[in-house]
């Protein structure tokens, strides 16, 4: 068996996956625009794409999953800066004063993720 998406519910699933495209550096699927009720960002084999899906209602309560990503090319605060910048919002700061820990964010709907420190700063 392959998990081939991850599927993640959205008011506005272009939006939504233009933002993790931002994120990530994942390609939205040719095709994909818009207004569409379905968008697919497209992850490199062997990791499963994003598939965004419209619903009605809006995101009310904590995620029962989320994502823990660790940037491969900057640093962790680096990556969380960049975030930032896209639009995402911190929603709790878990870093610690010796450098370990972690920041849970927030995408533009809302949807918890946590930014790690790089493999680097882990090794370091």
């Amino acid at each position: 068996m392959m998990l081939r998406h991850v599927t993640i519910d959205a008011g506005n699933p272009y939006e939504l996956a233009k933002f993790w495209s931002a994120v990530t550096g994942w390609p939205v699927a040719d095709g994909d625009e818009p207004g569409d009720t379905e968008v697919l960002l497209q992850a490199p084999a062997p990791v499963p794409g994003l598939l965004f899906i419209a619903v009605p209602e809006g995101k009310t309560v904590k995620n029962r999953v989320h994502f823990d990503w660790a940037p491969t090319e900057r640093t962790r605060d680096e990556e969380v800066e960049r975030i930032l910048s896209l639009g995402g919002t911190v929603h709790e700061d878990h870093r610690v004063p010796d450098g370990r820990g972690w920041v849970t964010m927030k995408d533009l709907e809302g949807n918890e993720f946590c930014v790690e420190r790089s493999e680097a700063e882990r090794a370091g």
